[in-house]
């Protein structure tokens, strides 16, 4: 089987035994955009009130082996939405009054629970040390307080009754337990129900009481963002479901809570092993009020759960879906055949989102956007297609944001000008134009990301950054100064000033020493790979055959 961690996407990359890839400068497309100061004073007629315009539409990024940029449409669904976040209507108000009283009694008998089921736990760890292999059968009948003590804190939360569908199969048949996730509930049930052990997020072991009870359940700590921490998930997981002596395995490869109504992406962690897998499923049938944990405080979740007179949940085990048979099958395709299942039963769509557009709702939301779901990217199609990390998009968004985005979520020409530290010209208007596969004048946050990782992409990219520190700069020093920094930039736009040339030295020295490294220069086209195209002309100036060499050499 291919070794995979659990970064890997759930679509994988196609390889291919194509021939290295040269770069190729076309003389002619650049004496015809950057000739000179005549060319940019004939088109400023085109540009008033800081819009552009697209009469020119040459690809500013073609030197990099780019064919174009293709960004699809906004989503139209999101899978974060909690339907109910606030009081409203008669019967709510008249309801939540009347259920005061009995909320009162749900939360002592709540705090009771915890600390019955935290202090049974602290004896059922207290000296055991051999955390590696399974715990001892006296330990585990000790912890059926706790888990007893978990069915009365669901009773607590007005979960009466829990209408189940099928078995779960034996441990022995499948060793791995999958879920969809929707609210902070179904860990308690599943703990109830089965003692799984589970892959959780490390901030989970600082939980006070949660902390202790979930470590009974020999948890699997991960770090999402720490490739060492989730390569070390994977053996864990490889190890623990190889043994019988250990509970079965429960993950949530959504790897984060969702509404109910769509599955997002799966992580691999569940299915690299490669055992046997069995699905469940989790509803919550409501009219009034929705459970699912998404854009919805904590403390207001559960205050609204101790106000309802019942809330419905139900749980449906699925058939257990088995590799294929005398077949090597990837951890892609089961996921891909677990998913599928699982969406089947749910009778819901299937997206591409994941955690990390979470992150981006999160991120917008705290920067007080009218419409912070706009922002969402269908992230697990992004790092399938351009392999940036949802930290990566985070960063991207931030940029983005300092655009000052208007209340639709998109950002004018002069406010993308600004945070890039340039000025209204040919091969501004061309970036701008390439992202901006509108035609609209404006830009969003999906074509700013899109356009971004797209150069990022691009084959030639890290050579062209080389090519660019080597070529633009004089004397034999290992870095560049401010006034070669604006010699190179001049080529590309003929009339920066020394404010506008400083303006973009700043942006490149990033600890403010005065000179730029080829760290600090490689760094900020990291940050900004938008800027990359102002160096072409500078691979023209200093001489089309030893530029190409230099890049064929660097390629080769």
């Amino acid at each position: 089987m291919a070794d995979h961690d659990l970064a890997s996407p759930l679509l994988p990359s196609q390889h291919s035994d194509a021939p290295h890839l040269v770069l190729t400068v076309q003389e002619a497309h650049s004496h015809t955009h950057y000739n000179g100061k005549n060319d940019i004073n004939d088109d400023n007629c085109n540009r008033q009130n800081g819009r552009i315009s697209h009469n020119n539409d040459r690809n500013p990024f073609e030197f990099l082996g780019s064919k174009g940029l293709d960004v699809p449409g906004p989503a139209t669904l999101n899978p974060f939405r909690n339907d109910t976040p606030s009081f409203g209507g008669l019967y709510e108000w008249v309801k939540i009054v009347v259920c005061l009283p009995i909320a009162a009694a749900r939360l002592v008998l709540f705090g009771v629970c915890l600390l019955v089921g935290f202090l049974a736990t602290k004896v059922a760890l207290q000296g055991w040390k051999d955390k590696q292999n399974p715990l001892p059968r006296w330990r585990s009948r000790i912890m059926w307080v706790t888990r007893i003590s978990a069915r009365c804190i669901l009773f607590a939360f007005g979960y009466h009754w829990i209408r189940r569908k099928g078995k779960p199969a034996p441990r022995e048949t499948a060793p791995i337990v999958v879920s969809n996730h929707v609210s902070y509930i179904e860990p308690i049930f599943y703990f109830y129900e089965l003692f799984p052990t589970i892959v959780a997020a490390e901030s989970h072991d600082s939980i006070p009481f949660v902390g202790t009870i979930i470590r009974a359940m020999q948890v699997i700590y991960v770090n999402r963002f720490s490739p060492s921490s989730r390569k070390h998930a994977v053996n864990e997981i490889k190890r623990k479901a190889s043994c019988g002596g250990f509970p079965r395995l429960l993950l949530f490869p959504e790897g984060t809570t969702t509404n109910g109504r769509v599955l997002i992406s799966f992580q691999l962690g569940a299915f690299i092993p490669g055992y046997p897998i069995q699905p469940v499923i989790v509803r919550y049938p409501h009219i009034h009020f929705d459970q699912s944990w998404g854009n919805i405080t904590l403390a207001k979740l559960m205050f609204r759960m101790f106000t309802q007179f019942h809330n419905f949940m139900e749980v449906e085990y699925l058939p257990v879906v088995s590799p294929l048979p005398n077949k090597k099958e990837s951890a892609v395709n089961l996921a891909e055949r677990t998913s599928h299942a699982i969406a089947t039963a749910l009778n819901v769509v299937q997206t591409s989102h994941s955690y990390g557009d979470l992150m981006l709702l999160m991120k917008a939301a705290e920067s007080r956007q009218k419409k912070p779901s706009s922002y969402m990217v269908e992230m697990a199609r992004v790092e399938s297609l351009f392999h940036i990390s949802s930290l990566q998009a985070v960063d991207f968004l931030d940029k983005f944001l300092s655009m000052n985005p208007n209340t639709s979520g998109r950002v004018k020409f002069h406010d993308f000008l600004r945070v890039l530290r340039l000025k209204a010209c040919n091969i501004s208007e061309e970036i701008f134009a390439f992202i901006d596969v509108e035609k609209s004048g404006t830009i969003t946050f999906k074509q700013f990301l899109f356009g971004s990782a797209h150069v990022l992409k691009q084959p030639l990219f890290r050579e062209a950054c080389e090519l660019a520190f080597a070529e633009c700069k004089s004397g034999e020093n290992d870095y560049k100064l401010e006034h070669e920094l604006g010699d190179s930039l001049r080529l590309a736009i003929p009339d920066l000033n020394a404010d506008e040339a400083h303006g973009l030295f700043n942006l490149f020295d990033s600890n403010h020493d005065g000179k730029i490294s080829k760290d600090d220069f490689d760094s900020c086209l990291r940050r900004y790979p938008l800027l990359i195209a102002l160096f072409f002309p500078c691979f023209l100036h200093k001489g089309l055959s030893d530029a190409g060499d230099r890049m064929l050499e660097e390629i080769v």
